[in-house]
């Protein structure tokens, strides 16, 4: 298999001599019904307002194939070594089942039966908590959890655990994460240590923040007036089998990860499964897992309108490399998914952030797109004023769902708010694809605007699942476009490395010290 850059390939110099279409010309009632594609979870991806007219994707296609993705993505399925600047394996899509059916070993154990076997000591353990079989070292049963990580050990799981809400929770769920100690001290400020179980999440056992957490954490337990209570009795911990964690016997229960999980990639293993299948009950995390699974699966399909990561990959690198747009808005018309965008904004901009392909060569093209967002319809009185009539064009991704998670509504005005909150996100496509003439110039709207939609029933775990796995193979589907690594994450170690520094008098370093003298 050739991995090249893709100013080297046939098909994106015959997509860039190719005549741009506008959303205004391309949009039709019949291309509404025409442009939609099956994704896992009862979820479908709608694109009929992008800029892509049938010759178009056309050739997106013939790239996808000059450059082998989908045989690209089966070789990640198979076990190969596609982080290339880590030289490790990637398999966060077998922590939710096995695509291709093949073997993949590696570290001398068949890594199926292990992410199979710590999915099996999540759900016992759960069921323990659950059942009072396991409680805090004062007798109490467990009531909170709280889930100490940062980066893909916390954004994606809060985010999911935020998302999945409006399902029958047995536990509440808090999060720490920044090394501000404001953010523990809130969390900490409200908990009832004797029924609280914390989750340590580091892969390595060595992250600053984490454990400066921890140590805070354990410090708060150790100076508490209530008798009996055992701080360590009271945290778990998901870590790799090789770091300093999985050595303290003190703990009350170590759950593994692997060097082939990402961070950004983690929520669909023991980093998300632990706090969420302890919030909700395994079988909603499984049902998650069985959405994702579904999703993998349909983004194996070679033909972009029957694969709608690919399409929405494809249609992105259009959008960034042809058309020149360097940002995507994600809108989600679901409060549920108040925190996915965060999510989403480390998935891509630390995947495919990078000026270097695969093998460590500058590359003279642009990559990865800035990423942001906020529900609807919060956005439309924040920032769509720059979306409909600012100077820069920036694609949008709408998310919305025919019914709400928790069925409370109430009917004024004629209509109930779930319909006029569908309303809104119908209105908004249709404006910023069609805009509007006006003699006032500053009532005109441009229009052409692009935008696609994800949309379903109802966000189910298993919708959120497939919804997951949908950005994630997108992302990886855009890094081998782009001819990166998208698995590595160099770009975040500069500034670890400085901070150390400073932490030890700056070595030195006249610039950072001066920095440094500002602040501490």
């Amino acid at each position: 298999m050739e991995y090249v850059n893709l100013d080297r390939t046939k098909a994106f110099q015959e997509l860039k001599g190719m005549e741009k279409k506008s959303v205004k010309e391309l949009l039709s009632k019949e291309r509404i019904g025409k442009c939609n594609i099956k994704l896992g979870g009862g979820l479908t991806y709608n694109y009929a307002s992008m800029p892509v007219s049938d010759d178009i994707v056309a050739k997106l296609n013939d790239l996808a194939r000059e450059m082998d993705l989908i045989g690209k993505y089966k070789k990640i399925l198979s076990g190969e070594r596609m982080n290339t600047g880590e030289n490790r394996l990637v398999l966060h899509h077998l922590t939710r089942g096995n695509v291709l059916g093949e073997k993949v070993e590696a570290d001398g154990e068949d890594k199926e039966a292990f992410y199979k076997g710590e999915l099996e000591k999540i759900r016992q353990f759960s069921a323990d908590v659950h059942e009072g079989k396991i409680k805090g070292s004062t007798g109490k049963a467990f009531k909170t959890v709280c889930q100490i990580g940062i980066g893909g050990s916390d954004l994606g799981p809060r985010a999911l655990y935020l998302a999945l809400k409006g399902n029958e929770r047995k536990m509440n769920a808090e999060f720490i994460s920044n090394v501000d100690p404001d953010d523990a001290a809130e969390v900490i400020s409200h908990l009832d240590f004797e029924t609280t179980l914390f989750i340590l999440v580091s892969k390595s056992g060595t992250t600053q923040e984490t454990l400066t957490n921890r140590d805070l954490v354990l410090e708060t337990l150790k100076k508490s007036p209530v008798k009996g209570l055992v701080p360590n009795k009271h945290m778990v911990a998901v870590t790799s089998k090789t770091s300093p964690l999985a050595k303290d016997e003190s703990l009350l229960k170590s759950f593994f990860i692997d060097d082939y999980i990402g961070g950004r990639y983690s929520s669909t293993s023991a980093v998300g499964g632990v706090v969420l299948s302890l919030a909700y009950g395994y079988d909603t995390f499984k049902e998650l897992l069985e959405g994702a699974h579904e999703e993998d699966t349909l983004s194996l399909n070679t033909c972009p309108k029957e694969n709608g990561a690919l399409m929405d990959a494809l249609i992105g690198f259009y959008l960034r490399n042809v058309m020149g747009y360097p940002s995507t808005a994600i809108l989600p018309y679901s409060q549920a998914l108040s925190r996915f965008p965060a999510h989403l904004q480390q998935l891509d901009m630390e995947s495919n952030g990078k000026h270097v392909n695969r093998f460590g060569e500058k590359i003279d093209y642009v990559t990865g797109p800035v990423i942001f967002g906020e529900p609807g319809t919060n956005g439309q009185h924040s920032f769509y004023q720059l979306l409909h009539q600012g100077t820069d064009i920036i694609p949008l991704q709408f998310i919305g769902f025919r019914k709400s998670q928790y069925g409370m509504d109430i009917e004024t005005d004629g209509s109930m708010s779930q319909t006029k909150l569908n309303a809104n996100l119908s209105a908004q496509i249709v404006a910023f694809a069609l805009g509007k003439d006006d003699e006032n110039l500053n009532k005109e709207f441009d229009g052409n605007r692009p935008s696609s939609l994800i949309y379903g029933e109802k966000l189910t775990p298993k919708a959120l699942g497939a919804l997951l796995a949908h950005y994630e193979n997108k992302v990886m589907f855009q890094g081998f476009l782009w001819n990166l690594n998208s698995f590595d994450q160099e770009g975040v170690q500069l500034g670890k490395i400085l901070a150390k520094k400073v932490l030890k008098g700056c070595e030195g370093d006249e610039v950072l010290k001066a920095y440094a003298d500002l602040l501490i």
